[in-house]
């Protein structure tokens, strides 16, 4: 089997595509062949050594962590999957390797793909639309007819959160690009603002703020709310949890993989209200070069980056 992997810490010239022997399924883990895995920005965070006190010192190390595939094998107490299931998931943060021929992964963080998406669309989805949906509806606990505010709308996961949003029933405000509002408007939002916006222009507006991209100030989200809102950042920063702690509308979300959540998230994509946008899909044997280019110049723009092992 093939797989990107790493042999120690470092930038983007350590990945290799080599070769690999997948571990059995033990118990409550699933092997799954992979059809297709997305690219998020922890994916360099990680290899970078970043979160190496969870990760530990052992190499090599697997790359990748959202995916979509079929389940070749399955371990001791697996009870929701069986082998032939086509499925869509993420692997452990510790264990990782979804750029690969083969993945092991906890059966609590993969569920059955709905039958309308491809690989691809079903490989974009773990990540951001976990991240979303719990900023949104567990942190934020936003209800229909409220109103909520994403700052960073057409991210990867502030797209996410703005499309559960509407179909959630709220309105939804966000900033973007000056250059992307006509893309913001047409999933439905507003107002639209650019980033860097006058926050009392807006005082007193939103029922919930979320700050997907970590460039709202504080003091400025807490302008925007109505009397018992919330705002919810998705970075757990340091400084974002120590402020978390303190009593007041601040919150900070730790993404957790939840079966239930992420079964949701599934059957949001397979009914059409949550498409997160596609916008490269490379052959595994060329994954090192487009992973590089993407960590280095922030191409492609406008959707994730796919991986297919054919």
């Amino acid at each position: 089997m093939k797989r990107i992997q790493y042999h120690q810490y470092g930038g983007p010239e350590v990945m290799r595509l080599e070769d690999f022997e997948p571990a059995r399924p033990g118990s409550g883990e699933v092997l799954v062949r992979v059809r297709a895995a997305a690219a998020n920005p922890m994916d360099w965070g990680i290899r970078s050594g970043a979160m190496k006190l969870v990760t530990g010192r052992k190499f090599p190390r697997g790359l990748g962590y959202d995916f979509s595939g079929v389940v070749e094998a399955i371990g001791k107490g697996v009870t929701r999957l069986a082998v032939g299931d086509e499925v869509l998931g993420g692997a452990s943060i510790k264990a990782s390797g979804a750029f690969a021929e083969m993945v092991l992964a906890a059966e609590r963080g993969v569920v059955k793909k709905p039958a309308n998406l491809s690989f691809e669309e079903a490989a974009a989805i773990p990540t951001v639309g976990l991240t979303a949906l719990q900023a949104v509806v567990k942190k934020g606990k936003l209800r229909p007819g409220q109103s909520a505010f994403v700052n960073g709308c057409l991210g990867g996961v502030g797209r996410a959160g703005a499309q559960i949003a509407l179909a959630l029933g709220a309105s939804v405000g966000g900033s973007c690009r000056d250059t992307a509002t006509h893309d913001a408007h047409h999933l439905g939002l507003g107002p639209i603002v650019g980033f860097g916006f006058d926050p009392t222009t807006l005082s007193g507006r939103f029922d919930l703020v979320v700050d997907t991209a970590d460039t709202l100030p504080t003091d400025a989200a807490k302008k925007m709310l109505k009397p018992g809102g919330r705002v919810v950042s998705i970075h757990p920063t340091p400084a974002n949890i120590a402020r978390s702690a303190v009593p007041g509308p601040f919150n900070v979300l730790i993404t957790r993989p939840v079966t239930e959540d992420l079964e949701e998230v599934a059957r949001a994509a397979g009914r059409g209200t949550l498409r997160v946008p596609i916008a490269r899909t490379v052959p595994l044997t060329e994954a090192v070069k487009a992973l590089t280019e993407l960590e280095r110049e922030g191409t492609p723009k406008g959707g994730k980056l796919i991986v297919t092992t054919g």
